[in-house]
């Protein structure tokens, strides 16, 4: 294998298995054909054959978000969403915009809707001025990958934090780094992808940070969302991602990236600039 796998492994979906979803009159998502047929059956969705369609005589964030959360509710109870987590995630078009709505976190990818998330990169450098990067496992009751390796912080965007607050709440709870130190964590771009998964499409836009740690500094898990942590020589990292899928799938492109940026993937390597542009879909 190699680590053009991963960026396939996270661009996989089919267009045809889907309708365009929209809110407000405006396309913000993407739905499954068996999902648009349980949907249109709430008195609050139209579905006209090319679109499925949120009714536009909810204006306002507080109407549609509570009609979102009867479907949200409706859908889980029948299994075609998985069960519902309380919290709450923007429903918009573009990152910029203002939210149309909000809906609960599961039922995301059921209705094909633009997610957010941090990532961030915990390393440290050796002496000689080689780099080790903190390696979390995720705890084996994980929903989602259970067991598999995962950037050393990670999480979801809610929707009533920004950025860098979420990095450091993030920080807090799954690695235990002071609010001070997660706060000089650099933000160094965006990684997109759009994946369909069991239960919809996923078109997720991560975040991602840098953060160099002091070498006395080991992190250790507040939330119980991380087993354990390692300390692996950056060489490690670059073997695991390229040789095996052992990774969360969407943590081997922020990893990836940081592989780029700092120079751990060469210009050499083949397929270099394919990587590059397969960060950003």
């Amino acid at each position: 294998m190699a680590f053009e796998d991963h960026l396939a492994a996270c661009n996989n979906h089919d267009p045809d298995r889907y309708r365009p979803f929209l809110v407000g009159g405006i396309p913000m998502g993407h739905v499954r054909h068996n999902l648009a047929k349980a949907l249109s059956k709430h008195a609050a969705i139209s579905d006209d054959a090319d679109n499925i369609r949120l009714d536009d005589s909810l204006t306002d964030f507080n109407s549609r978000s509570r009609v979102l959360a009867e479907l949200a509710a409706g859908l889980a109870a029948d299994g075609l969403v998985p069960k519902l987590r309380g919290e709450m995630y923007p429903v918009k078009s573009e990152f910029e915009a203002k939210p149309l709505a909000e809906i609960d976190r599961a039922a995301v990818p059921g209705f094909g809707l633009p997610a957010y998330g941090v990532h961030l990169n915990g390393y440290v450098r050796s002496d000689d001025g080689g780099i080790h990067m903190w390696v979390a496992r995720r705890a084996s009751d994980r929903f989602i990958c259970p067991g598999m390796l995962d950037n050393m912080v990670a999480g979801g965007q809610p929707i009533d934090l920004g950025l860098m607050e979420n990095v450091i709440k993030e920080c807090g709870e799954e690695a235990n780094v002071p609010p001070d130190v997660a706060a000089t964590a650099h933000p160094v771009g965006a990684i997109t992808y759009i994946m369909e998964t069991e239960w919809g499409l996923k078109p997720d836009t991560m975040f991602c940070y840098d953060l160099e740690l002091p070498a006395d500094f080991t992190p250790s898990n507040a939330d119980g969302e991380v087993e354990t942590f390692y300390l692996w020589p950056a060489e490690k990292v670059v073997e695991v991602v390229r040789d095996t899928f052992e990774f969360k799938f969407n943590c081997n492109l922020v990893i990836i990236d940081f592989l780029i940026r700092h120079g751990l993937i060469p210009p050499e390597t083949p397929g270099y600039l394919s990587l590059i542009r397969g960060l950003r879909k």
